[in-house]
């Protein structure tokens, strides 16, 4: 019996056999302005000759799955021969989905897995527990961490305590990867080019250029400097899609400083925009968010915990997801948890290797323990007992 694990994420799907290699890929459809007619799924945007203001669409509104005729198009494509060519007769799937996620997502899920693909069983997940069950496996002396999943539509953060989530102290932050990138979007497009449509092109100049401040005011003094002392400022050359495929930041050397370039290149100047975007990360309410930062959040989400427990989560902050990547994003979620705890608390914060698929990595351990067979929900359950048995066995 094969097991097809699918971390299926707002923005990319972790996808791949228990027994094989990860893939991640865009989970969602393209359209774009020169090829109207057609539309591409999933890892097919490689094919689009000129990715200029690419057309979205989305399965997932808000971090919740609404538009199911595009997941089905998406996962008919990787179910499908051209990607992992499922045999669904002996095949179980470890299937994640957010918290709190709405009952009726739920059942709808349910009948698409069972009734249309007829998986033989389900388990569904949500991903911060894949990521705990991995880190527990790693770590096999702790008895506790806190998962801060930063993901494209929230930040979640969640302690698990011998793998079972603390409902009571999750706490959510309603920023991630995609208000970032749209606050980017904005800002470039006030300052100096009107980038609304690029959604693609500003996505890969967030991940080319910004990073995490461990000075906020100290830099924003650096961004105001002129010419060779300004080392925050960079120039991004976008791509033109014929001879640029992809943009690139202007090596230091070659930068002109005062005047304009004689080469073709259009270019971005960011300066400030390369840390205050993923600011908004520590301070929502720089934009107007009411909300609280990561590192505050995750020490209000512990303090509602028995005291006891408390030091041990300090010592097991385990980051996830895209956001995390950032360059100076642990440095600084440490030196703020830091700030906030206890002086005779231990604080340790852990980024792991690849944050991306760490929950597809917890997945693929789940399936090969010996207590699998418990967890899931297997067709002959699902047809005899309907949603029920699987609103009773999945932990959600």
């Amino acid at each position: 019996m094969a097991t097809l694990v699918l971390d299926n994420g707002a923005y990319n799907a972790k996808i791949g056999y228990s027994h094989a290699h990860v893939s991640v890929i865009p989970n969602c459809q393209f359209r774009s302005k020169t090829a109207r007619l057609k539309t591409f799924t999933a890892n097919q945007l490689d094919e689009i000759k000129d990715p200029s203001g690419l057309f979205y669409i989305l399965p997932f509104q808000k971090g919740y799955l609404v538009n199911w005729d595009v997941q089905r198009q998406v996962w008919d494509y990787l179910f499908g021969k051209e990607m992992y060519q499922v045999d669904f007769v002996d095949t179980n799937i470890i299937i994640t989905e957010p918290y709190f996620n709405f009952s009726s997502i739920q059942e709808s899920m349910n009948e698409i897995l069972f009734e249309e693909y007829q998986f033989q069983a389900v388990l569904r997940v949500n991903a911060g527990a894949l990521s705990a069950h991995r880190y527990f496996r790693d770590n096999p002396s702790e008895l506790c961490c806190i998962i801060v999943d930063s993901g494209y539509s929230f930040t979640h953060i969640v302690p698990y305590c011998r793998s079972k989530k603390k409902k009571e102290a999750i706490i959510r932050i309603n920023v991630g990867g995609k208000l970032l990138t749209n606050h980017l979007k904005e800002i470039i497009s006030y300052r100096q080019l009107h980038v609304m449509d690029e959604t693609h092109v500003i996505n890969q100049v967030k991940e080319d250029v910004c990073y995490v401040s461990q000075d906020f005011y100290k830099d924003m003094e650096i961004a105001k400097l002129k010419g060779e002392e300004n080392t925050v400022m960079v120039d991004y050359v976008l791509p033109d899609f014929s001879t640029i495929k992809k943009g690139f930041c202007k090596p230091r050397e070659e930068m002109v400083l005062s005047g304009k370039y004689k080469t073709g290149e259009q270019i971005l100047r960011l300066t400030n925009e390369r840390f205050a975007v993923p600011e908004i990360l520590f301070h929502p309410s720089d934009i107007g968010i009411q909300e609280m930062g990561i590192p505050e959040a995750i020490v209000d989400s512990i303090q509602n915990l028995p005291e006891e427990m408390q030091p041990h989560f300090f010592k097991n902050i385990v980051l996830t997801g895209g956001n995390t990547l950032f360059p100076g994003f642990r440095d600084r979620v440490y030196s703020e948890v830091r700030c906030l705890t206890p002086t005779d608390y231990d604080v340790s914060v852990v980024l792991p290797e690849n944050p991306i698929t760490y929950s597809w990595e917890g997945g693929k351990l789940i399936s090969e323990n010996d207590d699998f067979e418990d967890l899931v929900v297997t067709r002959e359950d699902y047809e005899e007992h309907g949603h029920n048995i699987c609103e009773e066995k999945f932990d959600i």
